[in-house]
């Protein structure tokens, strides 16, 4: 699993604890903060599963080219 997956994983769930609270407390700049770490985090998630994917494919055509 790519670094930026579990880095995007984190800003998500932390993004959106923190938008949560910012709203139960009335806090709209915490809301915000919250909500624009949330979308942080799914941009850095989809970065990760892109990076996943090249991988794959290059283990794939190097697996194809040794025979195997």
């Amino acid at each position: 699993m790519d670094k930026d997956r579990v880095k995007g994983t984190v800003d998500e769930v932390v993004g959106s604890t923190k938008s949560k609270v910012g709203n139960l407390t009335g806090d709209k700049r915490t809301e915000i903060e919250g909500a624009a770490q949330q979308i942080k985090g799914k941009v850095e998630n989809a970065v990760g599963k892109l990076k996943d994917a090249g991988r794959g494919v290059r283990d794939d055509v190097v697996a194809s080219k040794r025979g195997g």
